[in-house]
């Protein structure tokens, strides 16, 4: 049998030829020819769904071309030609090995200016100051210049400790004992400063470093911190940041502009209660744990600035959107927000100009742009 010569028509052609064909036909006829059109635009779907389903594969394994106008269009272009087989075939991998990009400025040593946080310890010139005469020429005279930065690292324990050792007097005759008084700047301060629970935080929760190995790392470096006194050292500590997160939150809720996403997330504690409720036989109220990412873009003056809330639990970014926005002045508009287009994220009974992200809408466009090379061409160009 020959190979027939593959053909495209639009939906409007096929109804057109129906329409022609039925005072032709008998009713079984019309009805025969009526299925095997509507067989001919399902399998034709089905073809570029497939091939738009390998593609999606083939760029999850060897990563995304780029989505350039000029080279969307030019595949969209190059598609156009080929046979209706390619969808039924194993897409062609990459020829060669891209080769690896040239390091990006920037990634040497640090500058001095990088260790902000580190104590700056002024050197003076012993033999010479601003004004003396030059040794070298005997005729100029040296005046101040930027000073030379030389960097200096150690090792040390995450939290340190200092031990005063006070001396004490006694009487040979009374027994009285005369103690020697603390510096006045460490009298009123407690045993453990209030930087002890914020780096105790941020090892614990934010680079997952748990008690009893900063336990076991303190003892080493014999700065000893039992993981009891770290967990009390926090939770005497919270109420603080607590207070400045709400404060955060109430902030966020007056800007004009919130971005809003979701990530997965992994907690072991919902995990478990999740676990444990589907083993019972009941349903879960909620499946889905999240991190919702929520940035306010705020203006004051000339100059914005950005408040960054992390929300994690059962929540979707929607939710979270309304616990935000429950601190919203009732004077102020409605604020823009800015997200892709999942019903999750729509804020609920709070109003919001909603503006969806057209990176993501125009993505979708490029990944049947080879199907449908025409309409495409007329999104990506607008």
């Amino acid at each position: 049998m020959k190979e027939p010569e593959l053909v495209t028509a639009t939906q409007e052609e096929l109804d057109e030829i129906l329409l022609r064909a039925r005072p032709a036909l008998s009713e079984q006829q019309y009805r025969l020819l009526e299925g095997v059109l509507a067989t001919f635009v399902y399998v034709m779907l089905k073809l570029q769904n497939a091939k738009t389903s390998i593609k999606r594969f083939q760029r999850m394994l060897f990563g995304h071309r780029t989505e350039h106008k000029r080279n969307v269009l030019e595949r969209a272009a190059q598609a156009g030609d080929s046979d209706a087989s390619d969808a039924e075939s194993v897409p062609d991998l990459p020829a060669t090995v891209p080769l690896p990009r040239p390091a990006q400025p920037g990634h040497g040593r640090n500058a001095a200016q990088a260790y902000s946080g580190a104590p700056i310890v002024q050197c003076d010139h012993t033999e010479l100051a601003s004004g003396d005469r030059c040794p070298q020429c005997d005729k100029g005279r040296v005046y101040d210049s930027p000073p030379r930065s030389i960097v200096k690292v150690v090792g040390q324990a995450p939290l340190g400790a200092t031990v005063y050792k006070l001396q004490r007097l006694r009487c040979r005759l009374c027994d009285a004992i005369f103690t020697a008084p603390l510096p006045a700047a460490v009298v009123s301060l407690p045993k453990y400063d209030s930087s002890c629970a914020s780096m105790i935080a941020l090892l614990r929760y934010g680079n997952g470093m748990p008690h009893f190995r900063l336990e076991g790392l303190q003892a080493s470096l014999y700065v000893p911190l039992p993981d009891a006194t770290q967990w009390d050292i926090v939770a005497k500590a919270v109420p603080a940041p607590r207070a400045v997160f709400e404060e955060l939150i109430r902030q966020a809720a007056q800007a004009p502009l919130l971005h809003s996403d979701d990530t997965p997330m992994k907690v072991l504690s919902l995990m478990a209660q999740r676990a444990k409720a589907e083993a019972a036989g009941v349903k879960p109220a909620a499946k889905a744990i999240n991190t919702s990412g929520i940035v306010a873009v705020l203006q004051e003056g000339n100059k914005p600035h950005k408040v960054v809330l992390f929300f994690t639990g059962h929540a979707h970014a929607g939710k979270n959107m309304e616990r935000v926005l429950a601190h919203r002045a009732q004077e102020l508009a409605p604020a823009m927000q800015m997200s892709d287009a999942l019903a999750a994220n729509v804020a609920g009974e709070f109003k919001t100009v909603l503006a969806n992200c057209l990176a993501h809408g125009r993505r979708q466009v490029a990944d049947v742009a080879e199907q449908f090379p025409e309409a495409a061409r007329h999104v990506i160009e607008a």
